[in-house]
């Protein structure tokens, strides 16, 4: 009991320390933590202190994007044509809760992800590889306990079985997600979670673990586990228990600071070791070359960006008189390609580049990041060009756009500068080339956008991608694929497209993908159904007493993306 009374008042009395204990990490984020449960961790806030409370069967090498290592697993191997893949599993791992980690956990987990999954817990990936679709089993009825009990088990030698329906070259990749965490059954059905037994399975199918009881009583093999959380902080220790290198730092603090100026007092005192920025121009301003301060750049960025325009819009609030008189437009005006080409030549790519990320981004020529295997870097372009995007509005509509004119009204996320500076920058280019056309922009809410436009009711939005597992198809078929995920917020579907994708996702050649994923992606450039965004160059920021968090170990597949890597390889001097 005297252990966690320190630790409590620790938690209460770190915003008045005058630096953070050497054995104590203290990160500070602007938001809190949605949920600790690992079956419906879809966001960077729940990632970072997941990943580091529970564990999957592998991991990635270093800083590797291709390679992967055993974690919880020490080998694998694969069979039935690569439809088979079989693991051996680590021993004597303890949970946090005292138990042993045996293979019936992993099966668990699994099946638990397939059983309760939907498109919002991140597990429709993982459904698409065990069961052949991205459903649960209230929207898809064939989707029935035996073939759940089937695509995961244990053999007789105590290995973990996968069984997968058809050829998935992503699959691997997908494991090393932090949603694919091994977790404690028995603990779990202690708790009041899902039994793990067909008895009850219907009545959790689809069910949202959010606030679950596991996710406010984790117990996982990561090296940290939770001694308690409250609305404004979180706090961890390291596990006594733990089956891998005791680690350097003992305790870690996550605090919720809303306030970008005081997580930067705090961090330029000493009291935070780790903080969440505002951006490369606000982050460069408050830190960048003051004492105490390490700044490193370079930082590959894996996420993807976007001006959607969507084909079918659904919201007649947004269409004004919902023709092309001049007082509106009608819900399919991105359906032709002229005016989403003239849209992509009235953007200035390089006018971004130096005034919003200070000259630190690049083009790429399609939307995914330009360190993932199948980026194709021989595609062409949109550049700025005033020319060109006034012949595009010329021929578009059979020259009626043109004549008449338009109002259109796109949505920004509230709050996100670089969104609202790209729109400003959309709309007087394309209110200059004539009179006659407007562009009204306004700010909504986060939670709002997200959920207006996955019902494809937004004319046009800024939005992007963050991979979830290392692999191109995660990024080409969530934007172009007609069955992706952003699909109802683009309404875009080509049919060379959706064939080409398919086979990418079919075979294990890597060749071949590449060659599928460069046609993909010069037919992207022909049918512009987005207005690619440039990528900022990446970078971090930390105190100089804190060691491990460098270039060189950063993985931006880790979620906790303050360092790139696990708080159990951190240490400080």
């Amino acid at each position: 009991m005297k252990k966690f009374a320190a630790l409590g008042t620790l938690l209460i009395l770190t915003t008045a320390l005058a630096a953070a204990p050497k054995d104590t990490l203290v990160v500070q984020l602007s938001s809190d933590i949605p949920t600790m449960d690992p079956g419906v961790t879809y966001d960077t806030a729940s990632g970072e202190v997941v990943e580091n409370m529970y564990e999957t069967l592998i991991t990635y090498k270093g800083a590797s994007l291709s390679q992967l290592e055993p974690l919880l697993a020490t080998a694998w191997k694969i069979s039935n044509n690569s439809k088979t893949y079989t693991f051996d599993l680590r021993k004597n791992v303890k949970f946090h809760s005292g138990n042993t980690m045996t293979c019936a956990d992993a099966e668990y987990s699994f099946e638990r992800n397939l059983v309760t999954n939907s498109a919002e817990s991140g597990n429709w990936f993982i459904a698409e590889s065990l069961l052949g679709t991205g459903s649960n089993a209230n929207d898809d009825k064939t989707i029935t306990w035996a073939r759940i009990d089937k695509a995961v088990e244990c053999n007789n030698a105590g290995q973990l079985v996968f069984n997968l329906p058809k050829v998935d070259p992503a699959f691997l990749a997908k494991l090393a997600y932090v949603g694919q965490s091994v977790v404690d059954s028995k603990h779990a059905a202690k708790i009041g979670e899902w039994s793990g037994k067909e008895a009850d399975w219907k009545s959790w199918v689809g069910k949202d673990l959010t606030a679950s009881k596991l996710a406010s009583q984790p117990s996982g093999t990561g090296a940290y586990k939770l001694v308690r959380k409250d609305a404004n902080a979180a706090l961890f220790t390291a596990h006594d228990a733990y089956w891998g290198k005791k680690p350097a730092i003992k305790n870690v603090i996550i605090q919720k600071v809303p306030e970008p100026a005081a997580r930067y007092q705090a961090f330029l005192r000493g009291d935070a070791d780790l903080i969440e920025g505002t951006g490369r121009a606000g982050d460069t301003d408050s830190v960048k070359g003051k004492p105490g301060v390490v700044w490193v750049e370079g930082i590959p960025n894996t996420s993807a960006s976007a001006f959607f325009m969507n084909q079918n819009i659904k919201a007649t609030g947004l269409l004004g008189s919902g023709k092309l008189d001049g007082k509106g437009i009608p819900a399919n005006f991105f359906s032709d390609v002229n005016v989403r080409r003239a849209f992509s030549y009235a953007f200035d790519y390089a006018g971004y580049i130096r005034d919003v990320q200070d000259g630190q981004g690049m083009q790429r020529t399609v939307l995914l990041p330009d360190t993932f295997p199948g980026y194709a870097a021989n595609v062409k372009k949109y550049t700025l060009n005033t020319n060109l995007a006034k012949a595009y509005f010329q021929k578009a509509w059979g020259g009626q756009l043109w004549k008449n004119g338009f109002v259109l009204t796109a949505n920004y996320r509230a709050g996100s500068k670089a969104a609202q500076t790209a729109m400003e920058i959309l709309k007087k280019n394309i209110e200059s080339l004539n009179p006659k056309f407007r562009v009204n922009i306004q700010s909504k809410p986060w939670s709002e956008m997200l959920e207006s436009s996955k019902k494809g009711q937004e004319a046009m939005i800024v939005i992007g991608w963050a991979p979830d597992y290392a692999d191109p198809d995660n990024f080409m078929y969530t934007f172009y694929s007609s069955n992706g995920y952003y699909s109802p917020r683009s309404n875009f579907k080509d049919a060379s497209v959706d064939k080409w994708l398919e086979q990418a996702r079919s075979t294990t050649n890597t060749a071949e993908r590449n060659r599928l994923y460069a046609l993909v992606a010069n037919r992207a450039y022909e049918q512009a159904p987005y207005i690619l965004m440039p990528a900022g160059v990446g970078y971090l920021f930390h105190r100089d007493n804190l060691v491990g968090a460098s270039k060189a170990n950063f993985n931006t597949m880790i979620s906790f993306a303050f360092t790139g890597t696990f708080w159990k390889e951190l240490s400080k001097k």
